[in-house]
């Protein structure tokens, strides 16, 4: 309900303000270059429950703002969506971090936008939680650079959100190791050494939880750290807020403290929004810019129904740049249906891969073996 108060909000404040910039319609005139046809890595399913998850609906858009044919390359795992790019199969895919730096470091592979997060952002700070009263916590609170709250760790036990997750174990294992803190134990190319240098420098009683336990994920971190079985849990910036720190108390979790007991040491690092990676040695800059034009155009345009205004009432896909409303479009193929229910986002936004990826990359790059579990996972052979 909040949503749609939000939505109709802007949308009086945006048509109120049309007749500055144009007059209502029907029809939106493209001006984009004739390109030849563009292929997109995407995982498709061979049945949709709900019609409006198509992927298909992504193409149908995209080439229809670029006056071309645009079609979905099937795919069933990230490291095809890597080999589709790589080998020129595909022009333009969708994918998670891990999947994306590997694609930028071993084949030169570079982001075109990111997707947004609920907040707007396209990443998440990762951080260190300890209890307010801890001398990790007065460590970083008294204000003397002498006392270093990452070194107190050492020996302590720690608790992450499960075995190699991003916040909870790659970025701040990272962190540890790239400072110097946690030097590896065992061989620089298995990830298994990143398990024993875990023990050595906290101890084996660090918790690694498996899925389904009670101690997985965010949440199952801080409740670690909560109930006295670890001293510091690894999470990210949001954690304690979502779980432990809402405005109602009843919609905390049971085992929470107040949320003023959780401090969260200084982010040493982020992890990165899903990117929209391609070739650059496949796609020339000309071509780049309309596919960016075209992707960020889906954040323009808002589907209205029934809306009047000056005795006429308009029911389609609401173009916020120009004022157009297409009452020829149905409403799954409006920009803000397709991020939704297609791409599971609010919005999109440009991305240099530099600015994406490299605080992310600096700190998994420290983790033994990180490579070769990337290439294992996503199946890549040379």
């Amino acid at each position: 309900m909040k949503l749609k108060t939000l939505k109709s909000t802007l949308l009086v404040f945006l048509i109120a303000t049309a007749s500055l910039a144009g007059c209502l319609g029907t029809e939106d005139e493209k001006e984009t270059p004739d390109l030849e046809d563009f292929v997109i890595a995407y995982s498709v399913k061979d049945d949709y429950t709900n019609v409006d998850e198509n992927p298909q609906r992504l193409a149908d858009y995209l080439g229809e703002e670029l006056n071309m044919d645009v079609s979905l390359y099937p795919i069933d795992s990230e490291g095809a969506a890597l080999e589709a790019l790589r080998f020129g199969n595909a022009d333009m895919a969708f994918m998670d971090g891990g999947a994306a730096w590997v694609g930028w470091q071993q084949y030169g592979l570079e982001a075109l936008a990111a997707d947004q997060k609920s907040d707007g952002r396209t990443y998440y700070n990762a951080h260190a939680v300890v209890l307010n009263g801890s001398d990790i916590a007065n460590a970083y609170l008294d204000d003397d650079d002498s006392t270093d709250p990452f070194a107190m760790m050492e020996g302590k036990t720690s608790c992450h959100t499960g075995w190699l997750k991003s916040a909870g174990m790659l970025l701040p294992m990272g962190h540890l190791i790239s400072q110097g803190y946690a030097p590896v134990v065992g061989p620089q190319d298995d990830i298994e050494s990143l398990r024993d240098t875990i023990h050595a420098f906290f101890n084996e009683n660090a918790s690694i939880p498996d899925s389904g336990t009670p101690y997985y994920s965010y949440s199952g971190a801080v409740k670690c750290l909560t109930e006295g079985v670890g001293d510091v849990a690894f999470a990210k910036d949001s954690t304690v807020a979502k779980y432990c720190g809402n405005d109602n108390a009843s919609a905390n979790e049971a085992w929470c403290l107040p949320e003023s007991d959780y401090i969260l040491l200084p982010s040493y690092g982020n992890a990165p929004s899903h990117p929209v990676m391609y070739n650059p040695a496949m796609l020339d800059v000309q071509t780049r810019t309309a596919i960016l034009n075209a992707l960020l155009s889906l954040n323009g345009q808002m589907y209205v129904e029934n809306y009047t205004m000056q005795g006429q009432t308009f029911t389609g896909c609401y173009n916020m740049a120009t004022h157009i409303v297409d009452s020829t479009s149905p409403q799954n193929q409006c920009g803000d249906q397709i991020l939704t229910n297609v791409l599971n986002t609010p919005g999109l936004v440009e991305a240099n891969t530099q600015e994406h990826l490299g605080s992310y990359s600096g700190l998994i790059s420290a983790i033994p073996g990180i490579s070769n579990y990337f290439d294992t996972k996503f199946e890549i052979t040379e």
